[in-house]
């Protein structure tokens, strides 16, 4: 017979309250990023590691929520491993 999945089957799974909850916070948070981010055009002078210059805020702020998110991510998936 047919052993193909029916396109119901193939369906992923509802998500959790939680998951549903915890992905509706993600994207508040991420447009209010975007939008504080999108509010500081100004150019300000960065110390970064390898020297010093002149920098968009906006670039400063980006950098500071990935390098936030990342470090936040791999924190989590360490804690999940134990």
């Amino acid at each position: 017979m047919n052993d193909l999945p029916t396109r119901s089957a193939r369906r992923s799974p509802k998500r959790s309250r939680r998951q549903q909850a915890r992905l509706l916070a993600s994207l508040v948070l991420a447009g209010l990023g975007v939008a504080f981010a999108v509010a500081n055009l100004d150019t300000v002078e960065v110390n970064w590691i390898v020297g010093s210059w002149d920098t968009p805020l906006i670039v400063v702020i980006a950098v500071s929520i990935i390098v936030g998110a990342a470090l936040g991510f791999l924190a989590s998936h360490r804690r999940a491993s134990r």
